[in-house]
């Protein structure tokens, strides 16, 4: 490993993270390096987490080496990853769970935080092993296979999604999906709605909206066994299985004790996000070396990989400048909601919000039927820098 070299740390290694690495290994002088710190043993492809609880056989597919992290860099031994948890950070060291070179304090010039949000499981994954997180989904694709009465809490994308898996490899089984707003996914256009709305009739999924599920004090039962799941309206429904899927915890926990101007709080306390500035900057301008991105950024952006890639692409070029001497002048570019929707294991759609700014008013609506079951995980492998010659590689 390098020594003498100024660090630039990124916080998460999930798809905007290493985004961040990405565009910071084209485009950093060679007085310094990259430290992504990340405590999971594999990147999780979340987008193949859905499916991967309900279909078995691909369920390794889904943790994918870190090893190519830094294979657009000219010179990949200069950076490291660093496995560990961040704990606290200061103005220049970032705190990890566990030592690194002798310390539990790493240094930085700069720190770009990506660590995004917390889904439910099996939305995400609680174990940072990628074995440990086989065995999750194994378990879990029993449970399904075993219960006949269904029940999915969340009608946003992973919820939609694995229903419409579910119901098409198991027919015969009872899918319900609650969801409290009056229309699914309603971060998009009521067609988006009226798509999947349409989609479940062909499939026979039932769709409760309007009211909540109403949860046990000890979580709802996960033996197999049945049970009713009683909603605020009062209706119960049967059930041997409840999936949750809501909510978005932000990775957050890490900035309580920094330390803020006025006492002017870093986290938006409305969504648990970082306010940023349209640099990407931390807001606080105490800490102008300080950036955030993706998910965990209070950015206005839609929450996804593709906004976040972009603003990976910002934070770099703004802290490339900043090294030069000079101002960081690159803006994120807010668009319309887009997402790429699984509607079963052949049937998708690219689905982008109207963009009003240039007095659009329809959405932009893509049908696709070119699914393939383990939804292309070969692609996501080599674009991460991991070639996969024969199936075996799938174990690394």
């Amino acid at each position: 490993m390098a020594s003498g070299l100024k660090n630039i740390v990124v916080l998460g290694g999930s798809y905007v993270g290493l985004a961040a690495v990405k565009e910071l290994s084209t485009t950093l002088p060679k007085t310094h390096r990259i430290l992504l710190v990340e405590p999971h043993s594999h990147l999780n492809h979340l987008f193949a987490f859905p499916r991967f609880a309900i279909l078995s056989g691909h369920e390794h597919k889904a943790f994918i080496p870190y090893s190519g992290a830094f294979s657009s860099a000219s010179n990949p031994s200069q950076h490291a990853i660093i496995r560990g948890r961040a704990i606290s950070l200061t103005k220049d060291h970032v705190i990890l769970d566990r030592d690194w070179q002798g310390s539990n304090k790493v240094p930085f010039e700069y720190v770009i935080v990506t660590t995004g949000t917390s889904l439910t499981p099996p939305g995400s994954m609680e174990t940072d092993e990628k074995h440990l997180g086989i065995s999750y989904f194994k378990a879990y694709q029993d449970k399904v296979k075993g219960a006949q009465n269904i029940v999915i809490v969340g009608g946003g994308a992973v919820g939609v999604q694995m229903a419409t898996d579910m119901k098409e490899l198991y027919p015969d089984k009872t899918v319900t999906l609650i969801h409290s707003r009056d229309r699914l996914m309603q971060l998009y256009h009521p067609k988006m709605d009226e798509i999947i709305q349409n989609r479940f009739k062909e499939l026979g999924i039932s769709v409760i909206t309007g009211t909540r599920a109403v949860v046990p004090p000890g979580g709802f039962p996960a033996n197999g066994s049945g049970f009713e799941v009683e909603l605020k309206d009062g209706r119960r429904l049967p059930a041997d299985l409840v999936i949750p899927a809501t909510g978005q915890t932000p990775n957050n926990q890490f900035l309580q004790g920094l330390e803020t101007t006025g006492g002017v709080p870093l986290i938006n306390p409305v969504n648990g996000f970082i306010k940023v500035r349209p640099t990407l900057q931390f807001q606080d301008t105490k800490y102008p070396n300080f950036f955030a991105a993706g998910d965990i950024a209070d950015s206005g952006a839609h929450k996804a990989a593709r906004p976040g890639a972009g603003q990976a692409r910002v934070v770099a070029e703004n802290i490339a400048a900043m090294i030069g001497g000079k101002e960081p002048s690159q803006h994120i570019v807010v668009g319309p909601p887009a997402i790429h929707l699984t509607l079963g294991l052949q049937k998708n759609i690219i689905f982008r919000n109207p963009d009003t700014g240039n007095g659009s008013t329809e959405p932009v609506i893509t049908y696709k039927e070119d699914g393939v079951t383990d939804l292309g995980i070969q692609s996501v492998w080599e674009r991460r820098g991991v070639k996969v010659a024969r199936h075996e590689d799938y174990h690394l």
